[in-house]
């Protein structure tokens, strides 16, 4: 697996030396050029799994780019609000993870979205606090959680 992101990598490489062009956009497009030539070889170097990694990795990024937009934007609506109605409050979200990149990770993508806030993990793994600007709803919050970001992450680093 870490071996074909590597000739995928070189791939890409590959086609920014032939096409004379390093720039950004020409290595992406050597990337997915990369991945297009180990999906037609599939069957002889075993890419399958390669290649159905990075589409749930590249669905995490839209999902994270989906709920980052949506939390932008009740976020606003919150600031330009004439009443401003917050219900500002800390939760528990009990982990279904119990590896350290993938908690890192989760913390980080609800720090990064506006409006949460990771504030610890337990010392035993088990619960992320997260703190929010409102809280209308805590069970709906966590099922955001788990069906969300966590879902995401562990269907694209397991």
């Amino acid at each position: 697996m870490k071996n074909l992101f590597l000739v995928n990598i070189l791939l890409a490489l590959a086609w920014a030396a032939v096409s004379g062009s390093f720039t950004v956009p020409n290595l992406l497009f050597g990337f997915v050029l990369g991945m297009v030539v180990l999906f037609i070889i599939r069957e002889q170097v075993g890419t399958l799994s390669y290649l159905s990694k990075v589409r749930r990795f590249v669905s995490l990024v839209l999902l994270f780019l989906v709920e980052l937009a949506k939390s932008a934007f009740k976020v606003a609506m919150l600031a330009i609000s004439p009443k401003l109605d917050l219900k500002p409050g800390i939760f528990a979200y009990e982990l279904k993870t119990d590896r350290d990149g993938e908690i890192t990770l989760l913390a980080n993508l609800i720090t990064l979205t506006p409006g949460t806030l990771s504030v610890d993990v337990a010392d035993d793994k088990k619960y992320l606090y997260v703190h929010a600007v409102t809280i209308d709803d805590v069970d709906e919050m966590r099922a955001d959680i788990e069906n969300g970001f966590e879902r995401k992450i562990m269907e694209a680093f397991r």
